[in-house]
């Protein structure tokens, strides 16, 4: 393997980290596949990376917090409703299902590696709180009424997580259609919407 600084090693060991786990899954992901993934050996991976927990929760915190970012950043303009909008069309994504899978195993798979379940705890907790500050924007304006936005959100997040993990591990249980209608209809009770405002 060509030489490159340690940050560059370390970025190229949880790419690789990445790649098995996006495969394989996150129990299956082993330090020799990841070695075999960028061609090297275990060795190297031991000597930047301990504890398989934490690269594993580096290589999640990658996946996951990359998929954070570019949900804010989709996040634009000043109106709550139109927010709100943008962000259940991120959970509309039938053709994406990998950032979801990766979900549902560090969920499985946290209870085992504390490393894992601290970065997944982490990023759902940002999760959440964007989704209360955009209620109390909505509340603020006029446009949503919620009187618990910090409850009305763990719910919400509940049920579209639920709803986007059923299409993942059971695939076809429930169509993708249905899931769309039933995670609009449940944002609108939560926030005090005439029936169909949400209707794409």
């Amino acid at each position: 393997m060509a030489r490159m600084s340690p940050d560059r090693r370390r970025t190229a060991i949880v790419d690789a980290a990445l790649a098995v786990m996006q495969r394989h899954g996150i129990a299956a992901t082993t330090v020799r596949d990841v070695a075999a993934e960028m061609g090297t050996s275990s060795g190297l991976v031991h000597h930047y990376y301990a504890s398989m927990d934490d690269l594993l929760a580096d290589a999640f915190e990658r996946a996951a917090g990359d998929d954070l970012r570019a949900v804010r950043a989709a996040l634009v303009g000043p109106e709550p409703m139109d927010r709100l909008q943008q962000f259940l069309a991120t959970y509309s994504r039938g053709d994406d299902d990998v950032a979801m899978q990766l979900w549902l195993d560090a969920w499985a798979d946290a209870v085992r590696r504390p490393a894992l379940q601290q970065t997944s705890r982490r990023l759902n907790e940002e999760w959440h709180a964007l989704l209360v500050e955009l209620i109390r924007d909505g509340v603020a304006d006029g446009s949503m009424r919620c009187d618990e936005p910090d409850a009305a959100a763990w719910r919400l997040l509940s049920m579209l997580d639920g709803l986007a993990l059923q299409g993942v591990a059971h695939r076809g249980a429930i169509s993708p259609a249905d899931a769309e209608r039933w995670m609009r209809r449940s944002a609108e009770l939560e926030l005090g919407l005439e029936r169909g405002r949400l209707t794409l």
